[in-house]
Protein backbone atom coordinates (compact mmCIF):
# COMPACT_ATOMS: atom_id res chain seq x y z
CA UNK A 1 0.00 0.00 0.00
CA UNK A 2 1.45 3.65 -1.04
CA UNK A 3 0.60 5.21 2.00
CA UNK A 4 1.64 9.02 1.52
CA UNK A 5 3.82 11.15 4.25
CA UNK A 6 0.76 13.54 5.08
CA UNK A 7 -1.12 9.94 6.00
CA UNK A 8 1.59 9.22 7.94
CA UNK A 9 1.81 12.18 9.58
CA UNK A 10 -1.52 12.32 10.41
CA UNK A 11 -1.90 8.92 11.90
CA UNK A 12 1.23 9.40 14.24
CA UNK A 13 0.06 12.19 15.22
CA UNK A 14 -3.23 10.96 16.47
CA UNK A 15 -1.94 7.41 17.78
CA UNK A 16 0.44 9.54 19.55
CA UNK A 17 -2.15 11.80 21.37
CA UNK A 18 -4.23 8.78 21.48
CA UNK A 19 -1.42 7.24 23.55
CA UNK A 20 -0.73 9.76 26.22
CA UNK A 21 -4.73 10.66 27.13
CA UNK A 22 -5.49 6.49 27.24
CA UNK A 23 -2.27 6.79 29.64
CA UNK A 24 -4.27 9.40 31.68
CA UNK A 25 -7.19 7.74 31.47
CA UNK A 26 -6.02 4.47 33.01
CA UNK A 27 -4.01 6.08 35.90
CA UNK A 28 -7.09 7.93 36.50
CA UNK A 29 -9.50 4.92 37.14
CA UNK A 30 -11.36 6.51 34.06
CA UNK A 31 -13.17 3.48 32.19
CA UNK A 32 -15.44 5.95 30.37
CA UNK A 33 -13.07 7.54 28.20
CA UNK A 34 -11.00 4.03 27.93
CA UNK A 35 -14.36 3.37 26.51
CA UNK A 36 -13.95 6.22 24.05
CA UNK A 37 -10.27 5.50 23.33
CA UNK A 38 -11.43 2.10 22.00
CA UNK A 39 -13.90 3.82 19.71
CA UNK A 40 -11.86 6.50 18.21
CA UNK A 41 -9.35 3.75 17.37
CA UNK A 42 -11.60 1.84 15.63
CA UNK A 43 -12.28 4.95 13.44
CA UNK A 44 -8.94 5.51 13.10
CA UNK A 45 -9.00 1.71 11.59
CA UNK A 46 -12.18 2.27 9.47
CA UNK A 47 -10.43 5.76 7.99
CA UNK A 48 -7.00 4.30 7.22
CA UNK A 49 -8.52 0.85 5.58
CA UNK A 50 -10.74 3.17 3.20
CA UNK A 51 -8.24 5.96 2.67
CA UNK A 52 -6.93 4.26 -1.05
CA UNK A 53 -10.62 4.72 -2.02
CA UNK A 54 -11.93 7.63 -0.33
CA UNK A 55 -8.71 9.50 -0.95
CA UNK A 56 -9.43 12.27 2.02
CA UNK A 57 -6.97 15.41 1.01
CA UNK A 58 -4.63 16.00 4.04
CA UNK A 59 -7.13 18.48 5.28
CA UNK A 60 -9.74 16.52 6.20
CA UNK A 61 -7.78 13.71 7.96
CA UNK A 62 -6.17 16.52 9.85
CA UNK A 63 -9.56 18.25 10.53
CA UNK A 64 -10.39 14.36 12.14
CA UNK A 65 -7.66 14.13 13.81
CA UNK A 66 -7.82 17.62 15.51
CA UNK A 67 -11.66 16.58 16.12
CA UNK A 68 -10.10 13.26 18.22
CA UNK A 69 -7.84 15.59 19.98
CA UNK A 70 -10.53 17.77 21.19
CA UNK A 71 -12.79 15.09 21.90
CA UNK A 72 -9.52 13.24 24.21
CA UNK A 73 -8.88 16.54 25.23
CA UNK A 74 -12.47 17.11 26.71
CA UNK A 75 -12.13 14.37 28.71
CA UNK A 76 -8.63 14.20 29.84
CA UNK A 77 -8.02 18.08 30.92
CA UNK A 78 -8.91 18.68 34.29
CA UNK A 79 -10.87 22.11 34.85
CA UNK A 80 -12.31 23.42 38.16
CA UNK A 81 -12.86 20.19 40.28
CA UNK A 82 -14.25 18.53 36.53
CA UNK A 83 -13.07 18.18 33.44
CA UNK A 84 -12.66 20.83 30.37
CA UNK A 85 -16.21 18.81 28.57
CA UNK A 86 -17.97 20.51 31.66
CA UNK A 87 -16.18 23.82 31.17
CA UNK A 88 -18.38 27.12 30.14
CA UNK A 89 -16.33 28.33 27.89
CA UNK A 90 -18.59 31.70 27.13
CA UNK A 91 -21.80 32.24 30.11
CA UNK A 92 -24.24 33.11 27.97
CA UNK A 93 -27.49 31.21 29.52
CA UNK A 94 -27.49 28.82 32.32
CA UNK A 95 -30.51 27.31 34.06
CA UNK A 96 -30.67 23.82 35.87
CA UNK A 97 -28.83 21.46 32.99
CA UNK A 98 -29.40 23.86 30.12
CA UNK A 99 -25.93 25.60 30.12
CA UNK A 100 -24.68 27.47 26.92
CA UNK A 101 -21.94 27.97 25.85
CA UNK A 102 -19.81 24.78 27.08
CA UNK A 103 -16.98 23.28 25.52
CA UNK A 104 -18.46 19.95 24.83
CA UNK A 105 -21.37 21.43 22.97
CA UNK A 106 -18.09 23.68 20.80
CA UNK A 107 -16.95 20.17 20.32
CA UNK A 108 -20.87 18.59 19.16
CA UNK A 109 -20.11 21.39 16.49
CA UNK A 110 -17.15 20.93 15.37
CA UNK A 111 -16.76 17.44 15.17
CA UNK A 112 -20.46 17.29 12.71
CA UNK A 113 -19.24 19.92 10.97
CA UNK A 114 -15.94 17.87 10.17
CA UNK A 115 -18.44 14.90 9.33
CA UNK A 116 -20.36 16.71 6.69
CA UNK A 117 -17.60 17.85 5.18
CA UNK A 118 -16.35 13.97 5.14
CA UNK A 119 -19.53 12.83 3.96
CA UNK A 120 -19.73 16.20 1.01
CA UNK A 121 -16.13 14.55 -0.19
CA UNK A 122 -17.42 10.95 -0.35
CA UNK A 123 -20.63 11.78 -2.39
CA UNK A 124 -18.50 13.82 -4.91
CA UNK A 125 -15.66 11.57 -5.31
CA UNK A 126 -18.46 8.86 -5.88
CA UNK A 127 -21.41 10.13 -7.17
CA UNK A 128 -20.03 12.55 -10.01
CA UNK A 129 -23.98 13.02 -10.73
CA UNK A 130 -24.83 14.62 -7.86
CA UNK A 131 -21.74 17.42 -8.40
CA UNK A 132 -23.95 20.74 -8.70
CA UNK A 133 -27.12 19.68 -7.18
CA UNK A 134 -28.51 21.01 -4.32
CA UNK A 135 -28.61 17.05 -2.70
CA UNK A 136 -25.13 17.29 -2.74
CA UNK A 137 -25.50 20.03 0.27
CA UNK A 138 -28.58 18.38 1.73
CA UNK A 139 -27.38 14.52 2.10
CA UNK A 140 -24.07 15.49 4.27
CA UNK A 141 -26.16 17.28 6.37
CA UNK A 142 -28.65 14.64 7.23
CA UNK A 143 -26.05 11.92 7.52
CA UNK A 144 -23.91 14.18 9.72
CA UNK A 145 -27.22 14.29 12.03
CA UNK A 146 -27.66 10.47 11.64
CA UNK A 147 -23.85 9.48 12.72
CA UNK A 148 -24.27 12.56 15.86
CA UNK A 149 -27.25 10.19 16.92
CA UNK A 150 -24.81 7.45 16.59
CA UNK A 151 -22.43 9.07 18.84
CA UNK A 152 -25.54 9.40 21.65
CA UNK A 153 -25.99 5.88 21.20
CA UNK A 154 -22.39 5.00 22.30
CA UNK A 155 -23.16 7.60 24.89
CA UNK A 156 -25.72 5.93 26.34
CA UNK A 157 -24.22 2.47 25.94
CA UNK A 158 -20.99 4.32 28.56
CA UNK A 159 -24.05 5.20 31.09
CA UNK A 160 -25.21 1.74 30.71
CA UNK A 161 -22.07 0.05 31.30
CA UNK A 162 -19.78 2.62 33.37
CA UNK A 163 -21.24 4.12 37.09
CA UNK A 164 -20.63 7.85 37.20
CA UNK A 165 -19.99 8.83 33.56
CA UNK A 166 -20.12 13.16 32.62
CA UNK A 167 -22.83 12.43 29.92
CA UNK A 168 -25.63 14.35 31.37
CA UNK A 169 -29.11 13.69 30.94
CA UNK A 170 -32.08 14.39 28.28
CA UNK A 171 -31.06 18.43 27.92
CA UNK A 172 -27.94 17.55 27.04
CA UNK A 173 -28.21 14.71 24.50
CA UNK A 174 -30.76 17.38 23.02
CA UNK A 175 -28.05 20.07 22.74
CA UNK A 176 -25.61 17.81 21.76
CA UNK A 177 -28.06 16.75 18.37
CA UNK A 178 -28.86 20.90 17.88
CA UNK A 179 -25.29 21.57 18.11
CA UNK A 180 -24.43 18.06 15.44
CA UNK A 181 -27.02 19.67 13.00
CA UNK A 182 -25.61 23.23 13.59
CA UNK A 183 -21.99 22.28 12.87
CA UNK A 184 -23.16 20.03 9.77
CA UNK A 185 -25.42 23.33 8.05
CA UNK A 186 -22.87 25.79 8.50
CA UNK A 187 -19.95 23.47 6.82
CA UNK A 188 -21.95 22.91 3.84
CA UNK A 189 -22.53 26.33 3.70
CA UNK A 190 -18.83 27.04 3.80
CA UNK A 191 -18.58 24.18 1.69
CA UNK A 192 -20.59 25.84 -0.51
CA UNK A 193 -19.72 29.70 -0.34
CA UNK A 194 -15.67 28.33 -0.81
CA UNK A 195 -15.47 25.20 -2.12
CA UNK A 196 -15.14 24.82 -6.62
CA UNK A 197 -18.19 22.87 -7.20
CA UNK A 198 -19.58 24.42 -10.41
CA UNK A 199 -23.53 24.49 -10.69
CA UNK A 200 -25.17 21.60 -12.62
CA UNK A 201 -25.95 22.38 -16.21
Amino acid sequence: MNIKPFEWAVLGVTLGYTAIFGAIFMSAGNSEFLWYVVTLLILVALVAVGQRKAEFPAWILWALSLWGFVHMAGGGVPMAGSVLYAHVVLPVYAAGEFVFLRYDQIVHFYGFGVTAILLWHLLRRHFQVMVGTTSLMVFPVLGAMGLGAVNEIIEFVAVVVFPNTNVGGYINTALDLVFNAAGAIVAMVLVRVFANTPERP
